[in-house]
C-alpha cells in the first residue's frame, strides 16, 4: 500500500514562529517526517529551512539572539513601505544556507505570500527559496515588500496565516497545523496607567529615526510601544499596528480552519510572547515541543504510517 503523505502548515506569528522548531523536533522524535511542508511568514522561514535540512543551524542560531544583537540583522527603511528593509536577515538566511532553488530541496515546499495590488494568495513553489521567504514574512508596516513577477507581495498572514489549504492541494493527505495566533488578541494593548504623561515635541524624520533605532536596541517591540505610544491610556502607533494584525490573523485563521480544517491541529501557547521578541527562542522552542507532547496520541498514528 502507498504511504499517507503527510503535510505539514505552519502558521504565521512572527517571532513566536520560533515554536515551529520545537513542533518539527518533537514530531521528528516521534518517528514523524513530513513528506509536504507549506509556511506562512514566519512559518515560511521556518519551514524553508527545514525543507533544505538546515534546521540545526536556524535553531543553534536562534538560541543565540538577545535584546542586544538582535538589531543588528534589522535594517530601518522608513521610507519604503515598512520600517525594517530585511536585507541583512536574508542575507543571514543565505549565508546559512545558501542561494538554493525551492524545487531542489528534498522535500515538497510551499510559502504563501500576498499580491499586494490584487489581494491575492500567492503560492510560491519554484524559484528561489531566501526569495519565497523574504516575501512571506513582508509583514505590513514593519517589513517592507518585496517585488517579484510584476507584483509587491507581503505577508501571506492577510489572507492565509495557517496554509493547511496549500499542503492538500500538494498531495497532502494528512495534515497537522501550526497555529501560532490563538488567544493573542487585545495583547499589545497598554494597561491604565496613572503616571503623568510628559508633553512631547515635533520631532523631525531624522529624529524619528533616531529613537526607533534606540528603541530597537533596548527591547524591539516593548520599547517601540513606548517610544510610538500616544497620550495618557491611548494606544500608540505600534499598538495599533501589532493588535490590529493580531485581530486579523486570528479571525482570518478561524474562518479558513473552519472551511479547511487539518487533520491535527498543534495551538502553542505563547500570547505572552511579543511580536517582535525574537530574542526568545528558548521559550518559544520549548512550548512547540509541549504543545506537540500534549497531542501524542493523536499524533501516534501517523509515526506507524511511515
Amino acid at each position: 500500500m502507498k504511504k499517507k503523505q503527510i503535510g505539514i502548515a505552519l502558521g504565521s506569528g512572527s517571532a513566536r514562529g520560533w515554536a515551529h522548531i520545537g513542533v518539527l523536533r518533537a514530531l521528528n522524535e516521534m518517528g514523524i517526517y513530513p513528506d509536504i511542508v507549506c509556511g506562512c511568514s514566519a512559518g515560511a522561514l521556518i519551514g524553508g529551512a527545514y525543507a533544505a535540512g538546515y534546521l540545526d543551524e536556524l535553531e543553534v542560531w536562534s538560541r543565540t539572539v538577545t535584546r542586544k544583537n538582535v538589531i543588528s540583522f534589522f535594517d530601518l527603511s522608513l521610507m519604503s513601505g515598512g520600517v525594517i528593509a530585511g536585507d541583512r536577515m536574508m542575507a543571514f538566511f543565505r549565508e546559512q544556507i545558501g542561494d538554493v532553488e525551492i524545487e531542489s530541496l528534498p522535500l515538497s515546499f510551499a510559502a504563501v505570500a500576498t499580491d499586494l495590488a490584487t489581494g491575492r494568495e500567492v503560492w510560491l513553489r519554484t524559484g528561489r527559496l531566501a526569495e519565497a521567504v523574504r516575501a512571506s514574512i513582508s509583514l505590513p508596516g514593519i517589513f517592507t515588500p518585496l517585488r517579484r513577477d510584476d507584483m509587491w507581495l507581503v505577508d501571506g498572514g492577510i489572507v492565509n496565516p495557517v496554509p493547511v489549504s496549500i499542503c492538500k492541494a500538494m498531495g497532502a493527505d494528512v495534515v497537522i497545523a501550526v497555529n501560532l495566533n490563538g488567544s493573542i488578541v487585545g495583547r499589545h494593548l497598554p494597561k491604565e496607567s496613572k503616571r503623568p504623561v510628559k508633553a512631547k515635541t515635533a520631532a523631525t524624520a531624522g529624529h524619528f529615526s533616531s529613537l526607533i533605532t534606540r528603541g530597537l536596541k533596548n527591547g524591539m517591540d516593548s520599547v517601540l510601544a513606548q517610544v510610538w505610544r500616544g497620550g495618557r491610556g491611548t494606544p500608540g502607533l505600534f499598538d495599533v499596528m501589532a493588535s490590529s494584525i493580531n485581530i486579523m490573523q486570528d479571525r482570518i485563521t478561524r474562518s479558513r480552519m473552519a472551511s479547511d480544517p487539518p487533520d491535527i491541529m498543534l495551538t502553542p501557547r505563547l500570547e505572552h510572547l511579543g511580536l517582535l521578541e525574537f530574542y526568545r527562542a528558548d521559550d518559544a522552542i520549548e512550548e512547540g515541543r509541549r504543545c506537540t507532547l500534549r497531542v501524542k496520541e493523536a499524533l501516534a498514528p501517523l509515526a506507524a504510517e511511515k
